[in-house]
């Protein structure tokens, strides 16, 4: 055995022989590389000295009395030490071990080749062994290291001198050190490995396997990566020139069952970069789709409560709003159509009762978002659809226990962070290629209608809320998307359609399913005793689509005593022509006239796109046509 030594150079002197190619495709990329020390290979290590240094002394009383009890030789610093030896330890001061006091006001203490040496030394190489003799080094089979609280001082706002100096030297440095030696020494990085050590050290009489150190090793250098991931970001938001390298960290929160499908595993719930999730789960197992959904519908309402001043709802699947609201209260009508007369209904509620009802046939299943605290009232009102799950800020007590008893307890409650910061860029992975990008932070409010660019001027308050609704709920929408909004409600969404006309036909179809929810041969539809209330939605919806064929008729009739008068298509386009007052919105421009054209059948009046196209003129003028008033946001909204 020999010192490291480089085995490949990118500048040999002549054409590399067998022999020179140690590694072969080394010298192809130009890469110089350290042989392997190598050294006995052992499996279990008697733990003899430890190394402890920690900033977080929680479970150091537990640990210290076991490394007591195992009569281990301890080496340790400041008040890490003063601890241990009230534990009984008998312990030596690293100091005193070095021979080289703590200096620096203490930035430096471990930083010496006595505890390097200890933790480095590969045994059973001579020229390791002979140099640890020649300058009283004592091999360390543990070491036990947290680091200094840096996430924690950004956190508190700490200015750039006081972030610096939490961040961490002698800490990393040992850890990384004993990690690199696992063959030999065993890292513990974290008061939540403590009982993992004691029982693998009780389990094998004092010693610890070479697969739990190379297990501990592989984690102390996932917390050394991440650490130095916080410290860089952070440090890239301090200078004038960022680097072109990004560094972020995803800490696993929770194990999921699995990703978008079964066999996608595994799967996890992360925090990134160490900065805490924006919810808490408060009941129920929530799964990856129900997630992104909770995630992005969450960023929904609170946007769209701060853009109006209400609360607001969501109803999510897939990632894309089914439908979403604001706390306008319901019309008499609009509590039969909707099926909620006679229910108390708050704000709050009405503004679910909204969401729901934009598209009740896809929001079977949904996962809800509500942007204030959930009231008993709307906790009622879930408690009888078939939901998810929910995210909010906050829950009454009673309407904790509402939810957290739906679905036999399976019912998903996630508390929202009122107060999270989210972070400015998105980092993202898909097939194999990273992509970055700064959040869509910018606000849509009513200072985006300002252009208006039809002859026809005037936007009253209730048309200029569902223009922000819109803008809001589409911002959220998987693209190409638009929007249909009424009297505080998104009552058709078009989602993730490569033609802009094609999403507005398709959300046209279903503000002509939301409208004709309300026609009086729909509303009179006597359904059997017994019949689900998402039956009755689903009969409804196929009553008013009338394509049945005679097999689905003869089962879908079966919901009726008596088989209902047909909704022929005059019944339909004359009601429909009564329909007036909606709004539209896009998430990029209209390239061509024929969205107007169809937005038209449904009673638009009212229209909020970015602008930008070379058919603006002719936009503008088929508005013009259709006495319509058209703002340009001068904002697209792509989402994906």
């Amino acid at each position: 055995s020999s010192a490291p030594s480089l085995v490949a150079s990118s500048t040999l002197p002549h054409p590399p022989s067998p022999s020179d190619l140690v590694l072969p495709f080394i010298f192809a990329m130009g890469i110089q590389t350290l042989a392997a020390v190598g050294g006995e290979v052992v499996d279990k290590v008697k733990v003899k000295t430890a190394l402890v240094s920690v900033y977080d002394k929680t479970g150091l009383k537990q640990l210290g009395e076991f490394l007591a009890a195992n009569n281990v030789h301890v080496l340790s610093t400041g008040g890490t030490a003063a601890k241990l030896r009230e534990y009984g330890c008998t312990v030596q001061d690293v100091a005193d071990y070095t021979g080289s006091p703590e200096i620096l006001d203490g930035r430096v203490k471990t930083l010496h080749p006595k505890v390097h040496g200890g933790l480095l030394a590969a045994r059973g190489v001579e020229s390791h062994q002979k140099d640890m003799e020649t300058h009283g080094i004592r091999p360390i089979d543990l070491v036990i290291v947290n680091l200094y609280p840096f996430r924690e001082a950004v956190a508190k706002g700490g200015d750039f001198a006081h972030c610096i100096e939490n961040i961490d030297i002698g800490g990393p440095c040992m850890v990384r050190a004993s990690a690199k030696n696992n063959a030999y020494v065993t890292i513990c990085s974290s008061p939540s490995q403590y009982g993992t050590l004691m029982d693998q050290m009780k389990a094998n009489d004092g010693c610890t396997t070479l697969a739990f150190r190379k297990n501990m090793a592989c984690a102390a250098y996932a917390l050394t990566s991440a650490y130095d991931a916080s410290v860089s970001q952070w440090m890239s938001e301090q200078v004038t020139e960022p680097p072109a390298t990004k560094t972020v960290s995803f800490e696993v929160e929770r194990p999921l069952k699995y990703g978008c499908n079964p066999h996608q595993l595994p799967a996890g719930l992360c925090a990134v970069n160490g900065q805490k999730l924006p919810f808490e789960v408060v009941a129920g197992t929530p799964g990856y789709i129900n997630l992104l959904d909770a995630v992005n519908a969450w960023q929904l309402v609170h946007e769209l409560a701060k853009g109006t001043g209400k609360p607001a709802a969501a109803s999510f699947k897939h990632v894309s709003p089914a439908g979403a609201a604001i706390g306008v209260p319901l019309s008499d009508t609009e509590l039969d159509v909707y099926e909620v007369r006679g229910k108390p209904l708050t704000d709050v509620a009405t503004a679910y009762v909204r969401a729901r009802n934009a598209d009740p046939l896809c929001s079977f299943g949904d996962f809800v978002a509500i942007s204030h605290k959930v009231d008993v009232a709307t906790a009622s009102i879930l408690k009888i659809e078939v939901s998810d799950g929910i995210i909010a800020p906050g829950f009454e007590p009673e309407a904790l226990e509402i939810l957290k008893a739906k679905k036999g307890g399976k019912f998903i409650v996630l508390q929202a962070d009122n107060d999270f910061q989210f972070p400015d860029m998105e980092f993202r992975m898909a097939g194999g290629v990273g992509f970055m990008q700064k959040r869509n932070d910018k606000i849509c409010d009513m200072s985006l209608l300002e252009k208006v660019t039809t002859a026809k001027k005037d936007l009253s308050e209730q048309a200029k809320l569902d223009m922000v609704l819109g803008m809001i709920a589409i911002k959220y929408t998987q693209s190409n998307s638009v929007g249909y909004s009424k009297d505080g409600m998104m009552v058709g969404i078009g989602a993730g359609q490569q033609s802009r006309v094609d999403c507005v036909k398709l959300a046209g179809r279903k503000v002509s399913t939301w409208r004709l929810r309300f026609h009086p041969k729909v509303m009179g539809l006597k359904f059997n005793d017994g019949v689900k209330r998402q039956d009755r939605v689903n009969a409804r919806v196929r009553y008013i689509e009338g394509d049945m064929d005679s097999v689905e008729y003869s089962q879908w009739v079966k919901n009726f005593a008596t088989a209902p008068e047909p909704l022929t298509d005059a019944d339909k386009a004359s009601f429909l022509k009564e329909l007036d007052g909606v709004t539209i919105a896009s998430d990029a421009f209209f390239p061509f006239r024929d969205s107007i054209d169809h937005a038209q059948k449904l009673g638009v009046k009212f229209v909020a796109q970015p602008g930008g196209s070379v058919a603006d003129e002719e936009v503008i003028k088929a508005c013009d046509e259709y006495g319509m008033t058209m703002a340009f946001t001068n904002l697209r909204l792509f989402h994906h």
